[in-house]
């Protein structure tokens, strides 16, 4: 099983139908809903997570399991209750975010020091949502040191979660390299649940490290798939090569389309480049085009010269 991370800022609602439409992802999981000190109105769930009105499936039908982030227990489960009335087929809760700015409002990693916490929370939201709606947690392996990786993993365990990725650095890492993938066996050992592998997967050969050191079979690709988006079909063994340029080509204009009729026209070419950014570390082609529209800043003139050109 693939997973396609969530990653605040860069891999939102339209990226995840372009690279789920490209294949090899069998589920997503949103960018974060923030939940604080109120019940959430269903319109903030289907801004940021649309694909609930298609049935929880991007267009090319894969899954999209929401995520929400918090440490209030009582309001992390009235707001999981309202947002399983629109029939995710799963809820996921975010232990893993290591922003300064969701740190400090005790969201994210710095729950990770507190396994106590986050137990209540997920036996709270696992108690509030109905039986067939998967609750899942993503982690790092610590906050500022792994000494408590296991018993936050016990703890979401204990607690009736079904599923956790981990993430195979702690909050004092960052994305630093390396991920610490061997570190995530001792989770898989520790607790009789379905553990992923994540963190620093960029590559085929990445990939099959992480689970040889692992142990898992499953992985959650981040920015390796928003590098290279035919990533998850040869992981997964369904392609043996990159996905060419020339047929990336028009899967980037559906999405600047989408990003031009969605977005605000100031951060639409920004949300082109910082793909093409991405892009350059696979695609010499999109390190060129990166280099010929870092100061174009129109919509238009951006489309033109990428798509109509070529």
């Amino acid at each position: 099983m693939i997973l396609l991370a969530p990653m605040e800022g860069l891999l939102d609602h339209i990226l995840r139908d372009v690279l789920t439409r490209v294949g090899g992802v069998d589920r997503c999981v949103s960018e974060f809903i923030r939940v604080t000190d109120q019940l959430l109105p269903k319109r903030v769930f289907t801004r940021i997570v649309p694909e609930l009105h298609t049935g929880g499936r991007t267009l090319a039908g894969v899954p999209v399991h929401p995520q929400l982030l918090g440490s209030d227990v009582t309001c992390l489960a009235e707001n999981a209750a309202r947002l399983a009335e629109l029939k995710p087929e799963g809820i996921d809760l975010n232990f893993g975010c290591p922003a300064k700015c969701v740190n400090r409002h005790r969201g994210g990693a710095v729950l990770l020091d507190e396994p106590e916490l986050i137990h209540e929370i997920v036996s709270a939201v696992r108690r509030a949502v109905p039986a067939d709606v998967m609750v899942s947690a993503k982690m790092r392996l610590g906050y500022m040191d792994a000494s408590r990786t296991l018993d936050v993993a016990r703890a979401i365990h204990a607690a009736g979660a079904q599923e956790i990725v981990v993430h195979a650095r702690t909050k004092a890492d960052g994305y630093k390299p390396p991920a610490y993938w061997e570190r995530i066996s001792a989770v898989r050992e520790a607790v009789p649940l379905t553990i992923i592998a994540n963190g620093e997967i960029w590559t085929v050969e990445h990939a099959a490290l992480a689970r040889e050191r692992s142990g898992c079979e499953h992985l959650m690709l981040g920015r390796g798939m928003v590098a290279d988006p035919g990533l998850a079909l040869r992981v997964a063994g369904a392609r043996a090569e990159p996905v060419p340029w020339r047929e990336l080509l028009p899967l980037m204009q559906v999405f600047f389309d989408q990003v031009r009729a969605t977005v605000a026209a100031k951060h639409q070419g920004g949300r082109l480049k910082q793909w093409l950014h991405y892009l350059k570390r696979a695609y010499p082609e999109a390190e060129a085009a990166y280099a010929e529209l870092r100061t174009v800043n129109a919509a238009d003139e951006l489309a033109a010269r990428l798509f109509l050109a070529a």
